[in-house]
């Protein structure tokens, strides 16, 4: 089988906010086109800042982004925050259809693609509903939606199951495995959960403590789908203890 090409390819990357916080040094790293990717790393690190960058949200002061598959950034990036960030006063199928409407798509047109987007998280019951009407869980389930209503090349995540109860956020985990292996989107994925990101990944990128830097690269070699016998299983425990003790390691650095 042909080795996926890179996507994205970070050379150096470096941000340094206005109040003299050096948020990134010399980032490299590299994410292959369909690949799932984790950024864990100490608070404050500077995940986030990566992925804004990545977005085009922000520019860095130094070093280079580049996309060498596409050769440009591709014009839809999907991008799913912690808070679900839902329109209080639109109902469901309204807040999916956000992207498609600033992008001009006429709404009987949008429709279709929306209640699509919904199917595919689960949510085909609730196109109707209000985001006061939903748990927590099934407004997370409204925002990864609203991110793949555009179908995006890439989808970028950051910390989206963080508050939400253990059972809940499993659950969530399953879906977006099967949501990627289904569409083979690039994934890249900002946990605090070492478990978490070994579950999701192929591989795990670790983030040392600020000036935040790539220190290491795991790999995840165990083959989808995943499940509770991975959960449970001794190759699990021993990959997280590896990215446990990698981030120590930079923590202590």
């Amino acid at each position: 089988m042909r080795e996926a090409a890179r996507l994205i390819e970070l050379a150096g990357i470096g941000k340094t906010y206005g109040s003299g916080t050096v948020a990134l040094s010399d980032v490299d790293a590299s994410v292959r086109e369909g690949g799932f990717v984790s950024l864990v790393g100490p608070s404050g690190c500077g995940k986030s800042t990566l992925l804004r960058i990545i977005a085009g949200l922000i520019a860095p002061d130094h070093g280079q982004l580049s996309w060498p598959a596409s050769g440009a950034r591709p014009s839809d990036i999907g991008f799913v925050f912690q808070d679900a960030t839902l329109m209080p006063w639109a109902r469901v199928a309204e807040n999916v259809y956000l992207p498609l409407k600033l992008k001009g798509v006429a709404e009987n047109e949008a429709m279709p693609r929306v209640h699509d987007a919904l199917a595919r998280v689960g949510l085909t019951d609730f196109a109707n509903a209000f985001p006061r009407e939903l748990s927590g869980g099934m407004k997370m389930r409204v925002s990864i939606a609203r991110a793949l209503v555009t179908e995006p090349p890439v989808l970028l995540m950051d910390e989206p199951f963080a508050a939400l109860d253990e059972f809940t956020r499993e659950n969530l985990d399953d879906d977006l495995v099967t949501l990627w292996r289904e569409q083979r989107f690039t994934t890249i994925f900002v946990t605090h959960s070492i478990y978490e990101s070994v579950y999701l990944s192929e591989r795990v990128l670790v983030m040392g403590a600020r000036p935040g830097r790539i220190l290491a690269d795991i790999a995840i070699d165990a083959p989808y789908p995943r499940g509770r016998a991975f959960r449970e299983s001794a190759s699990y425990i021993e990959t997280c203890a590896r990215v446990s003790a990698a981030l120590r390691e930079g923590v202590a650095a």
